[in-house]
């Protein structure tokens, strides 16, 4: 059980102002300073400064509220698995970016509802950020994402090295083309929303070659893998995605890999959870056997 006091601390983390951590937490403001005072005696330590009027978080602050949210996030599995202790009622409570809840534990979430038939499971797929923001509220328990993430918020496993190519129609003409991405501005570009983590990585290529994605003749943005798949394939723009999202669709034809050479782009997909969780063993194990999908 996190103590209340530990509570205050992450109330006045997230609104940077005491008066505000009171009405949040209902409380009054003398309690939530008697509550941060007596942290900061008992660690030894200062945990906020005023710079000017506006409230700091200090280096050994920010430690701690890392390691709060850590020990909520647990608090918050321990009591879930001790309400269902006894019973068939386990839960099976993870994340995942757009792409790889697309392909990569399609096989593994199958497999495992087969092997447990009472399990519940609650798989969210969503951006990074959120993904994120709900392994800190503890709605879930550990994620494969794509996009970037604070590592020193989170412990870490790569899942997966993969290929981010550009792809095109199978009936686009590419005779005459460059292997230079200047030569595609006039296409009409396909691409994920501001946020997605794909989008990121693209957008962090163009801008090492001073472009963006307004240069582009036009653009279209679509949350939704499939649905740009499918305007590709009928050729109405070119798009850049992960070459495991599309593999089938190049080796029968639909799509075809556009040819640029300076396009050497790779990201690494990770396995995430709250960083120094005590639960490491049981994600560990998480991860190696989803790991066995991709091998």
């Amino acid at each position: 059980m996190l103590d209340f006091r530990m509570e205050t601390f992450l109330a006045v983390c997230e609104c940077m102002n005491f008066t505000k951590a009171s009405q949040k937490l209902n409380i009054t403001q003398p309690a939530v300073s008697q509550h941060i005072h007596y942290i900061e005696d008992y660690y030894g330590t200062k945990l906020f400064v005023y710079q000017g009027k506006k409230l700091h978080l200090t280096e050994a602050g920010e430690y701690l509220r890392s390691a709060a949210l850590t020990m909520r996030h647990d608090d918050i599995y321990l009591r879930d698995k001790l309400s269902t202790y006894g019973t068939q009622k386990q839960e099976l409570r993870l994340g995942a970016t757009l792409t790889i809840g697309g392909f990569a534990i399609k096989g593994f979430i199958a497999d495992y509802l087969k092997e447990n038939p009472d399990l519940n499971v609650k798989l969210i797929v969503a951006d990074t950020k959120d993904i994120c923001d709900m392994l800190v509220t503890g709605d879930l328990d550990f994620a494969l994402v794509e996009g970037y993430f604070p590592k020193s918020e989170y412990d870490s496993l790569i899942f997966s090295h993969e290929n981010f190519i550009g792809v095109c129609s199978g009936e686009f003409n590419l005779d005459g083309r460059t292997t230079n991405i200047a030569d595609y501005i006039n296409e009409r570009l396909i691409i994920r929303e501001p946020g997605s983590g794909s989008r990121e990585i693209f957008e962090r290529y163009l801008h090492e070659r001073n472009f963006k994605v307004e240069d582009f003749k036009s653009v279209a943005v679509i949350n939704n893998i499939n649905v740009i798949k499918d305007m590709v394939i009928n050729n109405c723009g070119i798009t850049f995605i992960y070459e495991e999202a599309v593999r089938e669709d190049i080796a029968e034809g639909r799509l075809k890999k556009i040819p640029l050479r300076d396009f050497p782009v790779h990201h690494d997909f990770y396995f995430i959870w709250r960083k120094n969780s005590i639960y490491y063993k049981y994600y560990t194990e998480m991860f190696r056997r989803i790991k066995k999908y991709r091998m």
